[in-house]
C-alpha cells in the first residue's frame, strides 16, 4: 500500500513542477476521462470477451522542444474481462490506479502519437456467474495480484484551447494471476481537458 502512495504523491510532485515552470505554452496540466473496452489474454493466443468501464483522472505534460512532450498521468480505470460458454457468462471487474508515463511526438501540429510504460495498483475486484437459472448463479472471488504492468500506444488530437480527443491501447505485460498467464488488454478512448 505504500508503493501506492508514494507513486501518486510522485506523480503530483511532478506534475505541479511541470505546471509551474515559466516557460509559455511548454507544460500544461489538466484533467482527462473516457471509455474502457478491456478483456484479459490468457496463454498469449485465446482473449477473452470484452468488458465495458470507464477511466478519470490527471495529467500534466511538459514539452521538451517542438515536436516532443512527456506527459505523466494518474487514472482510475475500470478493467476486467468476461467469459462466455455452455454453461453460463462468468464476468470479472477490476479497478485499478494505474500511473502512466507517455512520450508523444507532434508531426504537425494538432496531431500526436503516444507510447510509454504503465504501472498498475489492484485497488477492487468483483466477480459474478450468470448461469441463467437463479439457482445455479454463484459468486466466487478470484484474488488478483495487486501490481500490474504494460505498455501504452496512442494517437489523437489536440486543439489550440488544449482539449485533447484520443485512443489508446494498454497491453498488460504482469500476469494477473498465477495460472494461464492473464494479461490485461485495454482500448481506451479518451478527452482530456487542459487546466
Amino acid at each position: 500500500m505504500k508503493t501506492i502512495y508514494i507513486t501518486i504523491a510522485l506523480t503530483i510532485v511532478t506534475m505541479l513542477s511541470i505546471n509551474a515552470q515559466n516557460d509559455t505554452n511548454k507544460s500544461t496540466a489538466g484533467i482527462k476521462g473516457g471509455y474502457n473496452l478491456s478483456s484479459v489474454s490468457f496463454d498469449g493466443n485465446s482473449e477473452t470477451a470484452k468488458l465495458h468501464g470507464f477511466h478519470i483522472g490527471f495529467y500534466g505534460e511538459s514539452y521538451i522542444g517542438k515536436h516532443f512532450s512527456v506527459q505523466p498521468e494518474i487514472l482510475y480505470s475500470q478493467q476486467g474481462y468476461k467469459i462466455i460458454d455452455n454453461s453460463g457468462t462468468y464476468t470479472q471487474k477490476l479497478d485499478y490506479i494505474n500511473v502512466p508515463l507517455m512520450f508523444k511526438m507532434y508531426p504537425v501540429k494538432s496531431f500526436f502519437l503516444e507510447a510509454g510504460p504503465q504501472i498498475g495498483f489492484s485497488i477492487s475486484h468483483k466477480e459474478t456467474f450468470d448461469s441463467g437459472f437463479v439457482l445455479y448463479d454463484t459468486s466466487e472471488e478470484f484474488e488478483p495480484k495487486n501490481f500490474d504492468w504494460g505498455i501504452n500506444l496512442g494517437a489523437g488530437f489536440k486543439s489550440d484551447a488544449g482539449i485533447s480527443l484520443g485512443a489508446r491501447y494498454h497491453i498488460g505485460q504482469n500476469d494477473i494471476y498465477d495460472q494461464d498467464k492473464p494479461k490485461n488488454r485495454v482500448w481506451q478512448i479518451y478527452l482530456g481537458f487542459e487546466f
